[in-house]
């Protein structure tokens, strides 16, 4: 049997104030000339199919539009569950009358987890769908007071799983969570404080493949040979996920369960980039082993104060999306230079002014020439005032 696994889509997601919707329509439309070329037995789609509860219409739209291409078009069977971005209500709709063609959407958490048949010539395959839910959610639907952690629920709802499950039959769960040990990236939204979010890989043994949601980086996770896996996300979405490579994974199942992957690359229409030097530098080298169209992150080395940085890269970049100074980011931010501004004097003020813009902390000599000329115009102040008799 071969499969497509991919999980994280995100759609109607804002790239720093940029919609990324063409963005996503890219590299979807990638996605299906891929399932067009291998002719799997089925997709996988593994959570967060949107970026938040209430979808964008446009959203709505190319969604609609993607499936009706792998369903309708390619005749293939699609199994998609809600990730913890996406509402469960709202994805589940119509979900009984989808699965007469093949359209298995799964929002709600069910008591009992039946799975979607699928199958090759070596005889059936068990896809196990499990949306994403709260422990307390999990812990009402299962009627179990052991649920109270992410975990602790998780192994509840497999507990059930393998209690109907033949041993004989291939199998393939499908859910969304985050596995202890796995590398996070910045967008992800964290499920839970601390560690209690996370679930332990011993959770998933015994099925043939585990295809995660979630975490943004493909990996694999390491857990007695258990077949444990995270395609990634369709696309950057923050720039500490520059350096990954962002794709689909296609999954070959022989007839005793073993699984072969492959990791087919998706093209963005836009790279995630990050790029160092001054200002002068950036603007008369613009191609930067790269393209100006590029989603950029742009950290300026210059040591003095530049001015209207953001306005001039754009002039040549521009999709600039955040600029940082070196030496800010190197004294660890501003956010630790500077507290609240209403209970700062006007010489922190300044100094912490002059940290953000120069990109080095205020010389004596500097502050020294800052503080007489307040101390001057708050003397010429007090003298107009006092001659002015209309102050009174």
């Amino acid at each position: 049997m071969r499969f497509v696994h991919t999980a994280d889509w995100h759609l109607g997601r804002l790239f720093h104030g940029t919609h990324l919707t063409d963005d996503q329509a890219h590299v979807l439309a990638q996605l299906v000339a891929i399932c067009k070329d291998a002719r799997p037995d089925a997709v996988l789609v593994a959570g967060d199919i949107y970026d938040r509860a209430v979808p964008p219409p446009e959203a709505v739209e190319l969604l609609d539009e993607i499936l009706s291409e792998l369903v309708l078009g390619l005749k293939l069977p699609v199994v998609l569950i809600a990730g913890n971005h996406d509402s469960p209500g709202r994805l589940h709709f119509g979900s009984k009358l989808l699965d007469g063609q093949r359209l298995h959407v799964r929002g709600h958490l069910r008591a009992q987890c039946p799975p979607i048949v699928v199958g090759d010539e070596h005889g059936p395959v068990y896809v196990y769908p499990i949306p994403y839910a709260e422990p307390a959610i999990i812990r009402s639907c299962l009627a179990s007071e052991a649920v109270v952690d992410h975990d602790s629920g998780m192994r509840a709802l497999l507990t059930k799983v393998r209690q109907t499950h033949a041993t004989s039959v291939r199998s393939v769960l499908v859910a969304h969570a985050f596995v202890a040990g796995s590398q996070a990236c910045e967008s992800e939204r964290p499920l839970s404080v601390g560690t209690a979010g996370t679930v332990d890989a011993s959770c998933f043994s015994e099925f043939n493949y585990v295809a995660l949601g979630h975490l943004h980086r493909p990996q694999r996770v390491s857990f007695e040979g258990s077949p444990i896996h995270y395609s990634g996300s369709l696309l950057k979405y923050s720039f500490d996920e520059a350096d990954h490579s962002k794709g689909v994974t296609l999954v070959e199942m022989k007839a005793d369960g073993s699984c072969e992957t492959q990791s087919i690359p998706l093209a963005p229409r836009r790279e995630v980039r990050r790029i160092f030097g001054t200002l002068a530098e950036l603007l008369n080298s613009p191609s930067d082993n790269g393209h100006r169209e590029d989603y950029l992150e742009v950290t300026l080395l210059d040591e003095g104060p530049v001015f209207d940085a953001v306005g001039r890269l754009r002039e040549v970049y521009p999709n600039v999306a955040q600029l940082n100074r070196a030496s800010v980011v190197a004294a660890g931010g501003l956010a630790k230079a500077v507290a609240d501004h209403r209970a700062m004097s006007e010489v922190e003020l300044f100094r912490a002014f002059y940290h953000h813009v120069a990109g080095k902390p205020l010389e004596p000599a500097h502050e020294a020439a800052f503080i007489a000329t307040v101390e001057e115009a708050r003397r010429v102040e007090r003298e107009a005032t006092t001659a002015d008799p209309s102050s009174d």
